[in-house]
C-alpha cells in the first residue's frame, strides 16, 4: 500500500438522505430546503452524480445497501441476512445452524400494528427487562428449542433461536409486514394493505424450514400473551407511552458469511466510525478497522474523530443515522433541521479539524422520502470533492443537482472503485 500512503478519503453515508418534493417544504426536498453552507462549498468544488445503491426497483434495507456502497453486491451469491449481520455486530455467540433474526419492539391495538417502533422512546432498562422476561418465560413445545433475545438500541432487538439436535433454516418469511425478501435480500414494502403481524411460512417446504417457521410463530404467539400485562408496559401506558406488545421479526440467517477483506479488495487501508449493530457487523465481516462514537447524534464529536482517524487510514467510512428516522416518521421539517445540524456540526468541525489533503465523498445508503415514510428505490445524491477533483459546475448537494452531475448514475457497488480510479487518473495527469 506504499503507493497509497498519501491517499485520504472521507466516505460519509447519510442514512436515508434521499427524498422527494414535500408540500411541507413548499415542494422542495429536505436537502433543497436545508441551509448547508459547508456542504455547499464542497459541492461547488466537486463533482456530482447519483447512486442506485442495490438495484433498479429494489427498496433496500440499510444492511444490504451499505454492503453495496462498500463494494459488495452479492449478485449470484447467497446473502447472509440482516439477522446474522446484527448478531455479529452485537457480539452474540452464534454457530451455523442457529437462526438469527432482526426484531422490532412494536405496539399493537388488538391485532393491528399501530407503531412498528413503540414510540421510539424505549429506554435500555425497559427493553432489557422485557427481553430477559421473555427469555425466561417463553416455553416452547419442543424442549430442545431455546431463544436468546438481545436488545440493542431503542426498539431494536436481535433474536437467536437454537435447536439442540437440528439445524434451523433461514428459508422462512418475515412476521414484520413492512419488509419482504428478494433473493435473500431484505426489501422495504411500500404497498402494505394490512399492517398486522404476519405468520412466518416455509419458503422451500423442507423439514428444517417448516420447523423454523413453526418456532418463530410459536415464539410470536406466546410472547404477545406474556408482554400484554407486564409491569413495564403497564407503567408505559400510565405515562401515555406506547406499550411493547410484540417483536416483529425479519431477515432470517443461519450461517456466518465469509467475504474478501476490504483492504485486500481495494489495496488500501480502511476504517469506519459507526454506531449501530448493523454497521458494526458489516465492518467485522469485511475486516474494516472499527471505531465507535460515544453518542450517536453527537455530530461535533464525530467530525473531530473522523479528522483524527483519517490521519492513519486511506479511507474512513462514517455512517450518520439521523435523516432516516425523520424520513420514517414523515417529518420533513425535522429532516431538514437534522441535515442542517449535520452540516454545521459534522462537516463544519471536520473541515476545520482535518490536517491532510483529502477527498470527501458524500452519499447515502438509500432514500427515505418523508411522504412515503419508507425506504424507496429513488436515486441517492453522490458528491466527490477535494484534493485534485475538478468542479463540474454543481452548486449544492441535492437530488436535482445530482441528476445533472457529470458522474451520471452509478451502482452502489461501483462508488469506491470509481472514486479511486478518478483520483488515480487525476494524480497521473
Amino acid at each position: 500500500m506504499s503507493e497509497n500512503q498519501d491517499l485520504r478519503i472521507l466516505y460519509v453515508l447519510l442514512d436515508g438522505i434521499g427524498d422527494l418534493p414535500n408540500p411541507d417544504l413548499d415542494g422542495k426536498t429536505p436537502l433543497e430546503a436545508a441551509n448547508t453552507p459547508n456542504i455547499d462549498v464542497l459541492a461547488r468544488k466537486g463533482k456530482m452524480g447519483q447512486v442506485i445503491s442495490v438495484g433498479e426497483g429494489i427498496s433496500p434495507q440499510s444492511d444490504i445497501a451499505v454492503f453495496n456502497m462498500l463494494g459488495y453486491d452479492f449478485q449470484g451469491k447467497k446473502y447472509a441476512g440482516r439477522g446474522i449481520v446484527e448478531i455479529i455486530g452485537s457480539g452474540v455467540e452464534f454457530r451455523d445452524g442457529d437462526l438469527a433474526l432482526r426484531g422490532n419492539l412494536a405496539t399493537l391495538d388488538n391485532s393491528k400494528i399501530i407503531d412498528r417502533r413503540a414510540g421510539r422512546d424505549i429506554i435500555k432498562q425497559e427493553a432489557s427487562t422485557i427481553c430477559s422476561f421473555l427469555e425466561d418465560n417463553v416455553k416452547f413445545d419442543d424442549p430442545d428449542v431455546s431463544v436468546k433475545i438481545t436488545p440493542t438500541i431503542s426498539h431494536r432487538v436481535i433474536i437467536k433461536f437454537r435447536h439442540n439436535k437440528k439445524s434451523l433454516s433461514d428459508k422462512i418469511t418475515n412476521t414484520d409486514p413492512a419488509y419482504g425478501k428478494l433473493n435473500g435480500i431484505g426489501i422495504a414494502k411500500t404497498d402494505i394493505e394490512i399492517m398486522a403481524v404476519q405468520e412466518s411460512a416455509s419458503e422451500d417446504n423442507t423439514e428444517s424450514s417448516i420447523l423454523s417457521a413453526k418456532i418463530v410463530n410459536e415464539f410470536t404467539r406466546k410472547s404477545i400473551a406474556l408482554m400484554k400485562d407486564h409491569q413495564v408496559n403497564l407503567d408505559r401506558i400510565s405515562k401515555s407511552k406506547k406499550p411493547m406488545s410484540v417483536i416483529l421479526l425479519r431477515d432470517a440467517g443461519n450461517s456466518v458469511p465469509y467475504l474478501q477483506p476490504i483492504n485486500e479488495k481495494y489495496g488500501i487501508s480502511t476504517s469506519c466510525l459507526v454506531d449501530m449493530p448493523v454497521e458494526i457487523g458489516i465492518a467485522k465481516i469485511i475486516g474494516m478497522d472499527l471505531f465507535c462514537s460515544q453518542k450517536i447524534d453527537d455530530y461535533r464529536q464525530k467530525g473531530t474523530e473522523a479528522a483524527k482517524i483519517l490521519d492513519s487510514y486511506n479511507l474512513v467510512y462514517v455512517h450518520i443515522k439521523g435523516p432516516d428516522e425523520y424520513g420514517h416518521d414523515g417529518d420533513a421539517l425535522g429532516k431538514k433541521s437534522n441535515i442542517e445540524l449535520i452540516d454545521e456540526n459534522f462537516f463544519g468541525v471536520f473541515l476545520k479539524s482535518v490536517t491532510r489533503k483529502h477527498v470527501v465523498v458524500i452519499s447515502g445508503d438509500h432514500s427515505t422520502p418523508c411522504i412515503k415514510k419508507s425506504h424507496t428505490d429513488d436515486p441517492i445524491p453522490l458528491l466527490v470533492s477535494g484534493n485534485g477533483i475538478k468542479s463540474d459546475g454543481s452548486q449544492r448537494f441535492t437530488e436535482s443537482w445530482a441528476s445533472k452531475g457529470s458522474m451520471g448514475t452509478l451502482k452502489g457497488s461501483q462508488v469506491i472503485s470509481y472514486v479511486l480510479k478518478m483520483m488515480s487518473t487525476q494524480k497521473n495527469n
